[in-house]
C-alpha cells in the first residue's frame, strides 16, 4: 500500500479557526497560526487552510493570515476560499502556499481549472468538492454548502479531472462534523472512477479505526480531519502510531508528545 497522508484542516472565519456539524453551528476551535505550527511539529503530512466565508462574502482569502501560517510550518500547505482567478492564485502562492483549492469558482467558471492548471501545473490545483445525498444520488453543492448545483457528483469529478485538476478534496456534507467515520460509499464512488488522488473529508472521529477503514476500504490517498485534532481527542502522534501498527504507512514519521 502506498504511503497515505493525514491532513489537518483549518476552517477559518474572521481570522479564527472554527468547526461545526454539517456545515452549521460553527464554534471557535483555536488560533490558526498556533494550530498550524502544532500540526507541522507533530507529524502532519500536509495542511489545508480554508477561508470558509470568503466566497459568500464576495471577498478574497485573508492573505496576511496565510502568510503568517506559512512562516510557521514546514509541510505542504493548501489554501482555499474566495479564489477566482489567476491573480488570486499568484497572490496566495507568493504568500507561501504550495497548492490552491478551488471550489465554487470552478463551478461558476468552467474554464478556470483548465487555465490554472496550464499556467501553474496540475500539481498545484486541488478541486474541492462538497457533496451530499439527494433523492438516492450524490449532488454537488457550492457557496459553502448553501446551494445545490443540481449536478451529480460523478459527472463533476470526471469533468474536473478532464480539465486538469491534480487532486480532489471531497467533503461529505452528510458526515461533516459527525465524528461517525468517513463516508465510504461516496468515497468509493469517486476514488474508483478517477485517476487522480482523492482526499477524504467529513466524518473523522476520535478512533484510529475510522482512518484504517477509509484507507483499507477505499482507494483514497489521504484523509483530512479538523475537530479531532483541534481538541486533541485523537492526537496526531497517537493516530500515526496506531496506523503504523495496522500496517498503514504515512508520509511523515510520527512523534510522541
Amino acid at each position: 500500500m502506498p504511503c497515505k497522508r493525514i491532513i489537518p484542516c483549518l476552517d477559518v472565519m474572521d481570522g479564527k479557526t472554527v468547526k461545526g456539524v454539517n456545515f452549521e453551528n460553527l464554534k471557535y476551535a483555536g488560533d490558526p497560526i498556533e494550530l498550524a505550527k502544532k500540526y507541522s511539529d507533530f507529524g502532519a503530512d500536509e495542511l489545508v487552510f480554508l477561508d470558509i466565508t470568503a466566497t459568500n462574502e464576495k471577498r478574497k482569502t485573508v492573505v496576511d493570515l496565510v502568510s503568517k501560517v506559512a512562516k510557521n510550518i514546514f509541510i505542504p500547505f493548501t489554501v482555499g476560499g474566495g479564489i477566482s482567478d489567476i491573480d488570486d492564485i499568484k497572490e496566495i502562492l507568493y504568500a507561501g502556499a504550495d497548492k490552491i483549492s478551488i471550489n465554487s469558482a470552478a463551478f461558476k467558471n468552467r474554464e478556470l481549472i483548465s487555465k490554472c492548471s496550464e499556467y501553474f501545473g496540475s500539481q498545484c490545483i486541488v478541486s474541492a468538492i462538497d457533496a451530499k445525498r439527494v433523492d438516492n444520488d450524490f449532488y454537488v453543492f457550492i457557496n459553502a454548502g448553501k446551494k445545490n448545483t443540481g449536478v451529480k457528483l460523478l459527472d463533476w469529478v470526471k469533468e474536473v479531472e478532464a480539465k486538469g485538476a491534480g487532486e480532489i478534496l471531497l467533503t461529505s456534507m452528510d458526515y461533516d462534523g459527525t465524528q461517525k467515520g468517513f463516508d465510504i460509499e461516496m468515497l468509493n464512488l469517486v476514488s474508483n472512477n478517477v485517476n487522480i488522488p482523492v482526499i477524504a473529508s467529513g466524518g473523522a472521529g476520535p478512533f484510529s479505526s475510522h482512518f484504517t477503514d477509509v484507507f483499507s476500504k477505499t482507494n483514497v490517498d489521504a484523509a483530512l480531519a479538523a475537530s479531532i485534532f483541534h481538541y486533541d481527542t485523537l492526537p496526531l502522534s497517537k493516530l500515526k502510531k496506531e496506523l503504523k501498527e495496522a500496517g498503514i504507512e504515512t508520509r511523515t514519521a510520527y512523534n510522541i508528545y
